[in-house]
């Protein structure tokens, strides 16, 4: 049985440089940081006090019910945003086929902490023990996928997939194969998260995670300079809608890029350190490129997982060496976490955007906030610091990687790079 071919038909954002496609790609090329001070809560007792809130975010300012809005957790909101903007994009017909054949499967590490934290203090500083109905369902990783299949009416395979920060990256690869496998014909898939809490902020700051550059927030996130002390946390949600080949081509569907490989799989090494020298990372871009039947010197763009971290960093930069060889210095790489921030389960959504925004506009998008060069790396590699460069890019690469030692790495290539 020959896989049916997966092609992303419709995209849409909120993050914290860009409340939609135009303004994100936009801020992107023109390296703007997302970085400001938490207002979410009163963080003047923790070692960090900023991150990359989207700013100013309330639901009616997006279209959402405030009614309705009460019965999700800020992550499902994102969720919902995202999605209604992509399934605009795409121009899909709201139809029986289309419910009966259309799934939704987005990512989430932790859900709704905010809610959950919420509730717990409210508990602790009442008398009497009262929770909220919605409890449960506004904390479960699952419901933003069951949130956004109940509002259309889709009706195909539905979950989520949790896997730290890989967890939007492997949604997409669970959505392409669904595809693939012809268990659906459309597939809802991407990544929300909402983590500025004082739970996450605590709990990230005692592991000696987050930057703590508080006076230099705008900043603090540099990936691959040697003064990086840690990643700054983000918030946000990507949605992409992905279909089978044939069925964009009948309807005559737009399409932005097609999936032509990935890979997944873990370190089994250490609960948040990655393993040495990049060996589980470099592992899945390999899986990655031969699932795509291409060669590394094809690749013309890597978005790094890049947070910013001093081990991390190092390691992803020795497995892309490793991998690509001598065609390494041939390619463009870059962090927009540098930018967004990281979005935790969402970055890899929001990440496989970058990427398709290198494919259709011919734009690297920077690492910005480069300024000192780490003994441990290779300078002679296109890490495009600073400034956004100008390329035709054919295929892209997208690397994630999470706490437990997951890896997923996703290939994107322009809509007439393979032969029809």
């Amino acid at each position: 049985m020959f896989a049916k071919r997966v092609v992303i038909t419709g995209i849409g954002t909120i993050n914290p440089i860009g409340d939609n496609i135009e303004d994100f790609f936009s801020n992107l090329d023109r390296g703007v940081s997302g970085a400001r001070h938490i207002t979410r809560f009163d963080p003047s007792l923790f070692k960090t006090k900023f991150a990359c809130e989207i700013r100013d975010y309330t639901p009616q300012r997006f279209g959402l019910d405030i009614k309705e809005a009460r019965k999700h957790d800020r992550y499902t909101q994102y969720a919902l945003i995202a999605a209604d903007q992509a399934i605009s994009d795409s121009k899909i017909p709201l139809e029986e086929d289309i419910f009966r054949r259309t799934g939704v499967i987005i990512g989430s590490g932790i859900g709704g902490i905010e809610t959950l934290t919420q509730e717990i203090m409210d508990y602790t500083e009442g008398q009497t023990p009262r929770f909220s109905p919605f409890l449960i369902p506004k904390i479960i990783t699952n419901i933003a996928s069951g949130s956004i299949s109940i509002k259309y009416g889709f009706r195909g395979p539905n979950f989520s997939a949790t896997s730290a920060c890989t967890s939007a990256a492997n949604a997409l690869c669970v959505a392409a194969s669904m595809i693939q496998l012809g268990k659906a014909d459309v597939m809802i898939a991407g990544g929300s998260e909402a983590p500025i809490t004082v739970t996450a902020i605590g709990g990230f700051n005692s592991m000696r995670a987050l930057s703590t550059n508080n006076e230099e927030y705008q900043t603090a996130s540099r990936p691959f300079d040697a003064t990086r002390d840690g990643f700054v946390i983000g918030e946000g949600a990507a949605i992409l809608v992905l279909e089978e080949y044939e069925h964009a081509v009948k309807r005559g569907a737009k399409i932005y890029a097609e999936i032509i490989g990935y890979g997944q799989n873990a370190d089994a090494y250490h609960i948040t350190a990655p393993s040495p020298e990049g060996v589980g990372a470099s592992e899945s871009m390999s899986i990655a490129l031969e699932d795509a039947g291409i060669s590394p010197d094809q690749v013309d763009y890597i978005n790094a997982h890049g947070t910013s971290t001093p081990l991390g960093d190092i390691a992803e930069l020795d497995a892309i060496k490793r991998v690509f060889g001598d065609a390494v210095y041939n390619i463009n790489i870059s962090s927009s976490k540098s930018m967004t921030g990281h979005l935790l389960g969402a970055a890899g959504a929001v990440e496989a955007l970058v990427c398709l925004h290198a494919i259709r506009d011919g734009i690297i998008p920077p690492t910005i906030n480069f300024s000192e060069k780490d003994e441990n790396i290779d300078y002679s590699l296109n890490l495009t610091f600073n400034t956004a460069q100008k390329r035709k890019v054919r295929v892209a690469m997208s690397n994630n990687f999470g706490f437990g030692g997951h890896n997923a790495t996703i290939i994107f290539a322009a809509p007439d790079f393979i032969s029809r």
